[in-house]
């Protein structure tokens, strides 16, 4: 079997799980031979080797696991980050909560900023490469998630800047925050997840029955420790609860940013 037909194989077996198989089929080929995808194109009428091993990746995918825990990484930015089972994949919409929180960080000059759930670093990270000033504590619940931000961390050198703690929200951070970012959990209980989302930790998915439990202990936490500035992510069906919330504490209204598709996506709250 040649690489072409093996690849026209992998299309008509993910076809139904992926938005774009052909790509995905052409990104696992690669992985699998260790080359870059347009060396493929070149190269096509070559017989495969070890097209068990190929097929394998293929059967993983076809069966909805996200193509990214096959790899073992995802990208974020420019950025390449270690990832597996036990730590949520950092999505694209989430590059708009780092865009959020950098332009507060910019013009408040901030250089302290805890984020909580910190997961595989992506967040924590990126802001940590965007202001060489900036300290950050990241805390996570999941030792499991720690372990991938330790190793996605050390990658980047940015161990002396990124300090990762053990913790629900901020227990046992002491020192004095000037920001709190988050992606937490935001999911309904109730919600049916889409079959690739099974292979991601619920933990990280689902924030309680509504979805915006860990929002509203994210805000009110802020407020009680007098953090003047929260950015969060959220769900798209969550601005009125939110707001609502906000205005149950005597808070100021949130700003809402949206995603690419148009929908509310996350918020600014400026306590003062």
């Amino acid at each position: 079997m040649t690489i072409d037909e093996a690849l026209r194989d992998a299309v008509k077996m993910i076809a139904s799980v992926a938005e774009r198989p052909r790509l995905e089929a052409e990104i696992l080929m690669a992985e699998h031979l260790g080359k870059e995808r347009i060396w493929l194109h070149t190269h096509g009428d070559q017989p495969l080797e070890n097209i068990e091993n190929f097929f394998q990746l293929i059967e993983r995918r076809a069966k909805s696991e996200p193509i990214e825990y096959i790899l073992g990484r995802v990208s974020f930015y420019d950025l390449e980050l270690k990832v597996g089972p036990g730590v949520l994949i950092a999505r694209p919409e989430t590059e708009l909560l780092v865009d959020k929180a950098a332009e507060v960080i910019r013009i408040h000059n901030l250089t302290r900023v805890a984020e909580i759930g910190v997961g595989s670093g992506a967040i924590s990270i990126m802001l940590a490469k965007l202001f060489p000033m900036l300290e950050i504590i990241a805390t996570d619940i999941s030792k499991e998630a720690l372990e991938y931000a330790r190793y996605n961390v050390q990658v980047y050198g940015l161990e002396d800047r990124i300090r990762l703690q053990q913790a629900d929200l901020l227990e046992g951070v002491e020192e004095p925050i000037e920001m709190v970012v988050s992606n937490p959990p935001y999911i309904s209980e109730d919600y049916q997840l889409p079959a690739p989302l099974h292979y991601e930790p619920k933990g990280a998915l689902v924030g309680g029955s509504s979805g915006d439990e860990l929002l509203q202990r994210i805000i009110s936490t802020v407020k009680q420790r007098a953090i003047p500035h929260l950015v969060c992510e959220m769900g798209y069906d969550q601005r009125q609860p939110i707001t609502t919330y906000c205005q149950h504490l005597n808070l100021p209204e949130p700003i809402f940013y949206k995603d690419l598709a148009g929908l509310d996506r996350g918020f600014y709250l400026k306590l003062r």
